[in-house]
């Protein structure tokens, strides 16, 4: 496993607390009764939420049906794991 502060370094962001993080970098199938599952449900919401912020900003005057679609095409499984291959998080966890 590669360090946590590659990690960082490669999202050029520090996270205040590592436990967090770990936590977050632990599947289902490695670990049944301790693992991302809960931080994954937070995180997707989380997730929608900066995405259809940005989205109304960013597009002022589209309609609810387009920014919807839109969101979803970003927020969407495969989108999210080719950013993850992208940066490699396979390496991480």
């Amino acid at each position: 496993m590669i360090s946590i502060k590659k990690l960082q370094a490669k999202l050029r962001y520090k996270f205040k607390n590592i436990k967090l993080l770990e936590l977050a970098l632990i599947h289902k199938s490695s670990n049944n009764s301790l693992n991302n599952e809960r931080l994954e449900f937070l995180g997707d919401a989380i997730l929608n939420a900066v995405i259809s912020s940005y989205l109304f900003k960013k597009f002022p005057n589209e309609k609810e049906g387009l920014l919807t679609r839109m969101r979803s095409h970003i927020v969407k499984g495969e989108t999210l794991t080719n950013k993850a291959n992208e940066i490699g998080l396979i390496n991480f966890i």
